[in-house]
């Protein structure tokens, strides 16, 4: 995953705040399409994907954070 060491942070967090949470109102797009996950309704194929970009810069995050805690301190 040498790919995600070169992405900084910084990008990683701004694009899961926007990105990841756009549109803002009336409430975040991740937030509606996750509803609809649980409730069973998340069926149609543009829904899915919808549900899949929005999620990316959150699992990318999540990835980074994760290979950061893992590598530990650089000595």
């Amino acid at each position: 995953m040498a790919f995600l060491d070169q992405i900084p942070l910084s990008i990683l967090i701004l694009a899961a705040l926007t990105l990841g949470l756009a549109p803002f109102f009336p409430e975040p797009h991740i937030w509606e399409k996750l509803k609809m996950l649980v409730a069973g309704d998340l069926v149609k194929p543009v829904d899915i994907f919808d549900l899949l970009m929005h999620a990316a810069p959150f699992v990318l995050l999540g990835l980074k954070l994760v290979r950061m805690a893992g590598s530990g301190p650089a000595g």
